[in-house]
């Protein structure tokens, strides 16, 4: 395994970081828990370190599967990343949207930042977790309704108590890290970045190096479309929301398939899986720091952990960019 800074932190994650949204099942379409407690513990044994989750993703399921994952291994030895931000309970702070437990009920998630609410997420984190401090503690999206002074004043306090370590952001622009940046030191930034959803690249990313802060790129494999196995026609399960997204559609399925195709040569020269080859090219990009990268079983995590050991050299890096000039997905 490889292993990386944080910004100018001393803070070492693995390049492959476990990504437990789909862990947390909600908007997946469900999960099952001990084969989420395998994933990270598979994970683990092949260096997998460093491990991302949130509050929100299973209201609260995904936390306590990470919880259970890494009891028993020393807490030095593993780098948790969690979440606040995006409450369930409540009507604090701005209506983000309606949604479904994985048990099928209706619940309104909504942006809260609030200094009391940061406070609260942040115990309720701890006890999920089973440990006594965070190691990077984010921001899920921005709170319109809260001050970014009053949001990130709250997580200053949080260090300095001790519970947590580094402060990170996670959909920030470069406007809102300037904003944050007069209240509190940033070593990070987590956002969408893929080979099919790369706008990041125009503003933030450079802003983001000049400033020696790291990108976190989530969903990489553009949740499972850039891994190759996902054909026209595909039928998702209940409360899985890629069904309604543009990328999901069967025509961009279908031109992406064919862009991987194109691929594929040098996935089999590094005796590889394109799964890993995407998850390669995406922490080889200028500013990328980790990859987030989710694991249902064991199987798929020891997969992913794998990635790492792929190289590429400047040109193969060139025709995968080469080719990917000519993807013009309808979104």
């Amino acid at each position: 395994m490889e292993y990386r800074k944080l910004g100018h932190s001393d803070l070492n994650v693995s390049v492959v970081t476990f990504g437990a949204w789909a862990a947390g099942g909600w908007m997946w379409g469900g999960t099952e828990p001990e084969e989420a407690v395998k994933a990270i513990q598979a994970g683990f044994d092949l260096g997998v370190t460093s491990i991302d989750t949130a509050p929100a993703y299973g209201q609260g399921l995904s936390e306590e599967i990470v919880g259970k994952a890494i009891k028993g291994i020393p807490r030095d030895k593993v780098q948790i990343l969690t979440k606040f931000g995006l409450s369930w309970s409540g009507t604090k702070g701005q209506l983000f949207f309606h949604s479904k437990t994985n048990e099928g009920k209706p619940i309104d998630i909504y942006r809260y930042s609030g200094k009391d609410g940061i406070i609260k997420e942040c115990e309720d984190s701890l006890r999920r977790l089973g440990t006594d401090y965070i190691d990077l503690y984010q921001i899920h999206w921005a709170d319109p309704t809260t001050s970014v002074q009053e949001t990130m004043e709250a997580v200053a306090q949080l260090i300095k108590e001790g519970k947590v370590r580094y402060a990170g952001v996670c959909n920030y622009d470069v406007a809102l890290m300037q904003e944050a940046a007069k209240y509190i030191d940033l070593i990070s930034d987590q956002v969408s970045y893929s080979m099919v959803k790369r706008d990041i690249e125009q503003e933030l990313v450079p802003y983001l190096i000049k400033n020696n802060q790291s990108v976190l790129a989530y969903s990489p494999l553009q949740r499972g479309l850039l891994a190759g196995k996902i054909k026209p026609g595909h039928q998702f399960s209940d409360g899985d929301t890629r069904a309604d997204l543009p990328y999901y559609s069967d025509k961009n399925i279908q031109l992406t398939n064919a862009f991987l195709e194109k691929i594929k040569p040098l996935v089999d020269d590094k005796k590889a899986t394109l799964s890993q080859l995407v998850i390669r090219w995406t922490v080889e990009q200028p500013g990328i720091t980790i990859a987030l990268v989710g694991a249902r079983n064991a199987a798929q995590a020891i997969e992913n952990a794998k990635a790492a050991q792929i190289t590429l050299s400047a040109d193969e890096i060139g025709f995968i960019n080469s080719e990917l000039d000519k993807l013009k997905l309808e979104l």
